[in-house]
């Protein structure tokens, strides 16, 4: 079983022992009143329902309660957690107890919008399997490697031992990006010089060489880098101070500003989808700009990634908006051609693996992320290396 906790949602797959799919199932807008329950098989068959889901606990529930028959008529090996952050302690996948439990709690902090949910579902899914074990699957491991000039803060030195530094994040997406890549295009074109861009409700690019990232948007916590659905990304830190002065804000109020109430919501005042932000651009100026900052801050950091690189080879657009968008994609890509990027327009609508002209010197690549397999994966490796 893998489990894949979201600010507002949870995804749980079950695997049989060969990591082939016996069911998908995810519950999506937890704490609102049209939190939706959605299974679906490997035939492709899917159903939806409307649940009671006021927390993680309560989707949860409402999942093994759906899926009970496929948990009683298979012995269960093993769950996975995706885990947003390992800190300063973790950077590959650990069998979970009462002391890595604790020391995710110190985490929080770092990202509250997901550690607290992924604890609580630990803690549950320990209740409801209390002999199973439960294995932690970090998405910061996929930066272990990162070079410190990539890893440093401009802050001062003494403040490291708290654990201050960019560790990156979306690595498990990331994972799989690179290792399906390389099943497709080849060994060559994976130890290329590759961006790439989760582009979802949760937003980064990496730039990856020889296999190994060399940088990343995303900082200290996942609330940084470009704008996001709700999220601001990066901002000036006199920003808070200002806030402060001037409304009273308190730290918790920005806390929340940030991560809930920025990104494509806040500029344009209308939704954090962009799918409809899409629809309603003609229309409404403010949805336009909040397309156009996305787009335009990414566009920018793929210039300055080509230089840390050292020029550019494969752009892989993945993620909700990046597999889906044929018109993000374009935006973004628009004015690219000074780095060999060229987009085939009707690859591109039809959302093909290569979306680039054959002429492109850069390959455009659209893929399709799954981190719940790199999740099973590392999962079975540490428990069967635990047994043995």
């Amino acid at each position: 079983m893998t489990i894949n906790a979201g600010s507002s949602s949870v995804k749980l797959v079950l695997f049989t022992d060969k990591l082939a799919r016996i069911v998908d199932t995810s519950v999506t807008d937890i704490g609102q009143a049209n939190s939706k329950l959605s299974v679906s098989n490997p035939a492709g068959e899917t159903s939806a329902r409307i649940v009671d889901a006021k927390n993680h606990e309560q989707a949860l529930t409402a999942i093994l309660d759906t899926i009970a028959d496929q948990l009683s008529d298979n012995h269960l090996l093993a769950i996975g957690h995706r885990v947003v952050h390992g800190g300063q302690r973790f950077d590959t996948p650990v069998v979970v107890n009462s002391d890595v439990v604790d020391y995710l709690k110190t985490a929080t902090p770092s990202d509250p919008e997901h550690m607290k949910s992924i604890i609580n579902l630990l803690e549950t899914l320990r209740r409801y399997f209390p002999q199973v074990r439960q294995v932690a699957c970090f998405d910061t491991a996929f930066y272990r490697e990162l070079p410190t000039i990539a890893r440093l803060l401009p802050l001062p030195r003494k403040y490291e031992s708290l654990g201050l530094r960019r560790y990156g994040f979306h690595g498990l997406s990331y994972d799989y990006l690179i290792e399906h890549f390389r099943d497709i295009a080849g060994e060559t074109a994976a130890q290329g010089r590759i961006l790439l861009a989760h582009l979802g409700s949760g937003a980064s690019l990496t730039a990856v060489k020889n296999g190994k990232p060399l940088d990343t948007t995303m900082s200290f916590t996942p609330s940084s880098g470009i704008p996001m659905s709700s999220r601001s990304g990066d901002l000036d830190p006199g920003i808070i101070a200002f806030l402060h002065q001037q409304t009273g804000m308190t730290i918790e109020e920005f806390n929340h500003l940030v991560h809930f109430e920025s990104g494509l919501l806040g500029l344009s005042g209308m939704s954090a989808d962009m799918e409809f932000l899409v629809s309603q651009s003609a229309q409404q100026q403010s949805a336009a700009e909040a397309i156009d900052l996305f787009c335009y801050q990414i566009r920018k950091t793929i210039g300055g990634f080509a230089a840390v690189l050292g020029g550019l080879d494969s752009l892989i657009f993945s993620g909700g908006i990046g597999e889906n968008s044929a018109v993000i994609r374009a935006q973004i890509c628009q004015g690219l051609d000074y780095l060999g990027i060229s987009l085939d327009e009707q690859r591109n609508q039809n959302h093909e693996f290569l979306i680039a002209r054959e002429d492109s010197r850069v390959g455009v690549h659209v893929m399709h992320t799954d981190e719940a397999v790199v999740i099973a994966r590392q999962t079975q490796q540490l428990v069967i290396k635990e047994i043995t």
